[in-house]
């Protein structure tokens, strides 16, 4: 069986390429740079070329035979100030890129499967201690409205009659790369600790565990069309950064107060400092088993 994946030499999408490719399923990753991905991919991996304003026809011509699409594709949302310019490429990496996507599956011959489509907890917004599953209503604000946008082309795909499943994707943690490596250089400085108040809620993830259902929802034709990939237990952000510290061997003594992160960020300091207190109820219910339940264990084997 073969699967295209977009977003592929990403730190996500690395995983999830090599979980495929464990798993005996050829994979063709689209790329930007289809050359540059070559080098960096399993020898396995065929790369064919991507990119939000190709024509549907070329890209349908590159994914013909794939019974499963895994998108994964869009801007870095941490990456750059948002400034109007940015805010408008952030929603068009993922919207224009989802419906090129949607176009090309009409044009194949024979439509895949099921189409599994990356999107983020940021659905749900600055919601304070709220428990929140995937019943519950979007939020407010620019996130929330761009992963409304980013779900509504995905689900287009159901309209060609492919089977879609919205993955609402936390805080990615694990080796080399995600908001980890960020995080960890002030903690290996001896300067680390919480920002803000610290009792913001961190849907946090391991990354194994964000390939693992990218698997999930491949193999289980009953999967939920909408699953928080965010772990069990989630934690309020200082004792997330307690444990990092731990793990590491350092002090978390050196809070960042709220404000000054707004003043560097603006608007795009909402990423640190909302609290959303999500759960995986979805995934949970349908039988999936978390390799990294909890943060102790996530953050030690993210580390190591």
């Amino acid at each position: 069986m073969r699967i295209a994946v977009t977003g592929g030499t990403g730190f996500i999408g690395k995983v999830v390429v090599k979980r495929l490719l464990d798993a005996g399923l050829e994979t063709v990753v689209l790329s930007r740079d289809p050359v540059k991905a070559a080098f960096q991919m399993d020898r396995r991996v065929r790369c064919a070329p991507w990119s939000a304003s190709m024509s549907p026809e070329e890209l349908a011509e590159a994914i013909e035979g794939c019974a499963a699409i895994v998108h994964l594709a869009g801007e870095n949302v941490g990456a750059g100030r948002w400034t109007e310019s940015r805010k408008r490429a952030l929603v068009e990496s993922r919207t224009i890129g989802t419906q090129t996507l949607v176009q090309a599956i009409s044009r194949m011959n024979e439509k895949p499967r099921t189409f599994v489509a990356a999107s983020a907890v940021g659905f749900y917004g600055d919601r304070g201690d709220e428990l929140l599953d995937e019943s519950s209503a979007p939020g407010a604000g620019f996130l929330t409205d761009l992963c409304i946008a980013w779900e509504a082309a995905a689900r287009q795909a159901e309209k060609l009659g492919v089977r879609v499943v919205s993955l609402r994707i936390g805080m990615a943690v694990g080796r080399g790369g995600g908001a980890l490596e960020k995080m960890a250089l002030p903690f290996r400085m001896f300067a680390g600790g919480h920002i803000g108040s610290g009792n913001q809620w961190v849907p946090w993830v391991h990354v194994e565990d964000v390939a693992g259902l990218v698997m999930f929802a491949l193999n289980n034709a009953g999967a939920p069309s909408v699953m928080n990939v965010c772990a069990p237990e989630p934690v309020q952000l200082k004792t997330f950064c307690r444990e990092l510290g731990r793990v590491m061997n350092r002090p978390s003594w050196f809070p960042v107060p709220g404000f000054v992160l707004k003043t560097a960020l603006g608007e795009q300091s909402t990423i640190v400092l909302s609290s959303t207190r999500a759960e995986p109820k979805a995934a949970l219910s349908a039988g999936y088993t978390f390799r990294f339940p909890d943060v102790s264990s996530a953050l030690r084997e993210a580390v190591s």
